[in-house]
C-alpha cells in the first residue's frame, strides 16, 4: 500500500479580487519528514502559498490534501486542520499582553482543551530546549527578536502539527539572531519534522531543504535538489535569481585599492622622514 504524502498541492490557483494571479496552477507533494524550501524573487507568491496551505487565503480553483484529505473543500474545519498544520510568521504574531508560557498555554487550552499542568510541564521543556527556560514569565516587548521568533516557533510546536510552515522567519533578524533561530529549525529537521520554509536565506536553504522550489510570477520555474539548483540550475531564470547573490567587485577595485593603499603608505613614510629631518636640525 502507497503511504500518500503529507502534504499535496494540485493545480493550485489563488486570484485576488483585483485580478493579480498569484499562484498559477501550483503542483507539488511533500513527503512526511521532507524539508522543502521555497525560495523566489519578492511578490512572486511564495507566502502567499503558505498562507493557503493553511487556510488564511482562500483559492480559486485546484486542491490541496492533508493525509490524503482534501482540505480546501466547502465545510472544512480549519480550526482542527490548523492544528496540524502550523505557520511561523516573520514578525512573530505573539500577543504582547501575555507573557511569553501565556502565548505557548493559549492554543493548547483554548483550541485542544489539554489539561493545563500538562501543557506547562510541555511549553517549559520547549522553552529550555531552546535556551528560554528563564524567559516564561517575561513579555515579548522583553525579548529580543531572535527570542520572539523561537517562542513563535514553540508556540507552533506546542499543538503538535504533522506540517510546520515557516514564512521568512530570520526576515526581521540581525544576523546573529538569525543565526539563533536558524538553529532551531536544524534540529526540528534533524528530528523528522515535515516542513515546508519559505526563504531568502540562500546558504540555509541550501544546507536544510531536501528538495528546493523556485518560484517565479506565481508558479513553479524549477524544482529540483538543492545541489542541482545551486551549482547548475536548469532554466536562465533561475541563474538570474541566483546571480543577484553572487557579490563581485567592480572592474579594477582591488587594483585601485591597492594602489590608494600605497600611496598612502608612501605619503606616510615620506612626513616620517620630513619628521625626522626637522628633529635632527
Amino acid at each position: 500500500m502507497t503511504v500518500p504524502p503529507v502534504l499535496r498541492l494540485e493545480a493550485v490557483r489563488q486570484q485576488y479580487p483585483n485580478g493579480l494571479v498569484a499562484l498559477d496552477r501550483i503542483s507539488f507533494e511533500v513527503a512526511k519528514s521532507e524539508v522543502v524550501a521555497v525560495v523566489g524573487p519578492s511578490g512572486c507568491g511564495k507566502s502567499t502559498l503558505l498562507r493557503c496551505v493553511n487556510g488564511l487565503e482562500p483559492i480559486q480553483s485546484g486542491t490541496i490534501a492533508l493525509d490524503g484529505a482534501i482540505i480546501t473543500g466547502p465545510g472544512t474545519a480549519w480550526s482542527k486542520v490548523r492544528q496540524q498544520i502550523g505557520l511561523v510568521f516573520q514578525n512573530y504574531e505573539l500577543f504582547p499582553h501575555l507573557t511569553v508560557l501565556g502565548n505557548l498555554l493559549l492554543g493548547p487550552l483554548k483550541v485542544q482543551r489539554a489539561a493545563k499542568a500538562e501543557a506547562q510541564v510541555k511549553a517549559l521543556a520547549l522553552l529550555d530546549r531552546v535556551g528560554l527556560a528563564d524567559r516564561a514569565r517575561d513579555y515579548p516587548r522583553q525579548l529580543s527578536g531572535g527570542q520572539k521568533q523561537r517562542v513563535a516557533i514553540i508556540r507552533a510546536l506546542m499543538m503538535e502539527p504533522q506540517v510546520l510552515l515557516l514564512d521568512e522567519i530570520t526576515a526581521s533578524l540581525d544576523p546573529e539572531m538569525v543565526r539563533e533561530v536558524l538553529d532551531v529549525v536544524l534540529e526540528l529537521a534533524g528530528e523528522g519534522m515535515t516542513m515546508l520554509i519559505v526563504t531568502h536565506e540562500m546558504s540555509f536553504a541550501r544546507a536544510i531543504a531536501d528538495r528546493i522550489i523556485f518560484i517565479d510570477a506565481g508558479r513553479i520555474a524549477e524544482q529540483t535538489t538543492p545541489e542541482q539548483f545551486f551549482t547548475a540550475p536548469q532554466t536562465e531564470r533561475a541563474r538570474q535569481f541566483l546571480n543577484l547573490f553572487a557579490f563581485a567587485p567592480p572592474p579594477g577595485h582591488h587594483e585601485t585599492a591597492g594602489a590608494a593603499a600605497v600611496q598612502t603608505e608612501e605619503s606616510s613614510a615620506t612626513t616620517s622622514d620630513s619628521n625626522s629631518l626637522e628633529l635632527h636640525e
